[in-house]
C-alpha cells in the first residue's frame, strides 16, 4: 500500500493547484481582452442606456461556446470561470491528499466545505 503524501508535498501540491489556476485564468482574461480590443477599440462608449450582459454569457454552455467560437467576451468570461474553479479545484486536491493520508476527520470536513462551495456556485 502506498503511503500518502507527506505535509511538505501537500502544501506544495495545493499552492502548485492554485498558482495554475490562477495563471491560466489570468492568461484566458488577457487573450480575452486582446481579442476584445482587437474588434472594440475605438467605438464611443453610450452611457445612456444600460445593457447586461447578452444572454449567452449567463450560461456556463453559453460562456463555453462563446469561447470556441474565440469571442473576446466569452474568453474572458471563461476566464473568470476558471479563476472560480480554482478554489474548488483546492478543495476536492484536499479531500484526496486527506484521503490518502487517512486523516478522515479532515476527509469529512473538507466534503462538507466541497459542498457548501459547490452549494453556493450552483444556487447563486
Amino acid at each position: 500500500m502506498m503511503p500518502g503524501p507527506t505535509e511538505r508535498q501537500f502544501d506544495s501540491m495545493l499552492g502548485t493547484v492554485l498558482r495554475t489556476g490562477v495563471l491560466i485564468s489570468a492568461a484566458v482574461v488577457a487573450w480575452g481582452g486582446v481579442v476584445y480590443l482587437s474588434g472594440h477599440a475605438f467605438p464611443a462608449p453610450d452611457y445612456h442606456v444600460f445593457r447586461g450582459e447578452p444572454a449567452d454569457l449567463r450560461s456556463v454552455s453559453g460562456i463555453i461556446s462563446d469561447a470556441k467560437a474565440f469571442s473576446g467576451r466569452g474568453l474572458i468570461q471563461l476566464g473568470v470561470l476558471v479563476l472560480i474553479a480554482t478554489p474548488v479545484a483546492r478543495v476536492v486536491c484536499s479531500v484526496i491528499g486527506f484521503a490518502r493520508q487517512r486523516d478522515w476527520l479532515y476527509v469529512g470536513v473538507t466534503l462538507a466545505v466541497l459542498m457548501l462551495l459547490i452549494y453556493s456556485v450552483t444556487t447563486g
